[in-house]
């Protein structure tokens, strides 16, 4: 299943920055929502949401979500199962560039459900983000306090899509409970890249 670490980018549709649905809208319709339906994503819908995670925002690389010293120790991974355009694989989302990285091919979401103790909404969205950190990033700068700071910028950014989702018309939830080793193996991830969270988005 694994590819070459060094596969070309995967454009993305750029982002809307204009949407019709307000801030105030989106906190009171957010809810954890856990059945979903069979139809996919769009692929600008998978950007939407993958930048409002963590899409630079700024000339200077600032992103949707704050980050302890702007060191951003998190990586964003799209676990596509039924994405319009998009075979289904791991991808590496790319804020610089707004772009995937294909790091591995096929549909792994039974898998992924299996490593998350069986929880349907990751076998059954048609897709999942999850996010990792690399502590080294910010413990260099912040010492062990720094492993608090990713987590918080976790939450930064899981808000940020489970928003962003309501004003797509889409339900998301946030899933904490799986087991790491497990994940690390399913996703492939390198060493050193710890998984925080896993947020399946569907219909």
């Amino acid at each position: 299943m694994s590819l070459d670490q060094q596969q070309p980018l995967i454009p993305l549709p750029a982002p809307v920055v204009d949407g019709s649905v307000s801030l105030e809208q989106t906190l009171l319709q957010r809810r954890s929502l856990r059945d979903f339906d069979d139809e996919p994503l769009t692929l600008s819908q998978v950007a939407q949401l993958l930048w409002a995670a963590q899409g630079v925002t700024h000339t200077r690389g600032f992103r949707t979500a704050p980050s302890a010293g702007a060191l951003y120790p998190l990586d964003t991974y799209l676990i596509a199962g039924k994405v319009t355009d998009l075979e289904p694989g791991v991808y590496l989302y790319v804020p610089q560039s707004h772009a995937l990285i294909e790091k591995a091919s096929g549909d792994i979401r039974p898998q992924l459900s299996r490593a998350a103790l069986g929880q349907l909404p990751v076998r059954d969205a048609p897709a999942t983000i999850l996010f990792t950190a690399v502590y080294d990033r910010i413990t260099g700068r912040y010492g062990p306090r720094g492993e608090q700071y990713a987590h918080i910028e976790a939450g930064h950014t899981a808000q940020n899509i489970t928003l962003q989702a309501v004003a797509l018309g889409l339900g998301s939830v946030v899933i904490g409970a799986f087991q790491d080793d497990l994940v690390r193996q399913v996703i492939e991830l390198e060493s050193g890249s710890t998984p925080l969270y896993l947020i399946p988005v569907g219909r």
